[in-house]
């Protein structure tokens, strides 16, 4: 599963950054102590040059965590959060998340600062104002605070997308338990299933 980045870079610096960058997902994803060297072979760049573009372990790790941000950016557009019901929108959100693939890795791991890419205004706002848009539509059951409901989001998240990485299930069948969950578990109860 290939990590959907925001659209492509031009330019040979541009193009060599993003390789670096990908290098990195892949490297930190399998090994969160993977070395410099290990990004730089997987980027198949010189170590000098990984060196140039990122000169210490911490400025490669601040710059996965911009990148991670912008991939969810993405991955809200795509996912049209204005569109129908805020848990219809929740859970189109939830499978583009689940295609960045191995960033959810990292990004679970904590190996790149969480405040590099969670608190990022723009993400931080368009899923809380999801979740508040859900209890005025009432498609997300109104027991659950924010931080709760997001906190079912990632971790659901996080079991489907693990599943798919040690390969105990294909995406198909994750894709499906994921959005039955979460369904599940943020729709509000409905009377006539009492």
């Amino acid at each position: 599963m290939a990590n959907q980045a925001p659209p492509p870079v031009t330019g040979p610096r541009a193009r060599t950054r993003q390789a670096i960058l990908e290098a990195a997902i892949r490297a930190l994803a399998v090994d969160p102590s993977a070395s410099l060297g290990r990004v730089a072979e997987l980027a198949d760049v010189g170590r000098t040059t990984l060196h140039r573009y990122f000169p210490e372990r911490d400025d490669l790790l601040a710059a996965v965590g911009v990148h991670a941000a912008a991939c969810l950016t993405a991955a809200h557009a795509r996912a049209r959060l204005d569109d129908d019901t805020a848990l219809d929108a929740l859970l189109r959100v939830a499978q583009e998340y689940l295609e960045l693939g191995d960033l959810l890795t990292v990004l679970f791991t904590g190996i790149v600062p969480e405040d590099s890419w969670a608190q990022d205004p723009t993400n931080d706002a368009a899923l809380g104002a999801l979740y508040a848009r859900g209890l005025r539509d009432g498609s997300i059951d109104p027991r659950f605070d924010a931080e709760w409901a997001l906190g079912v989001v990632w971790s659901v998240l996080y079991l489907a997308w693990s599943t798919v990485r040690t390969a105990r299930a294909d995406r198909h069948t994750a894709v499906t338990r994921l959005l039955l969950t979460l369904e599940k578990s943020l729709a509000p109860e409905r009377p006539d299933l009492r």
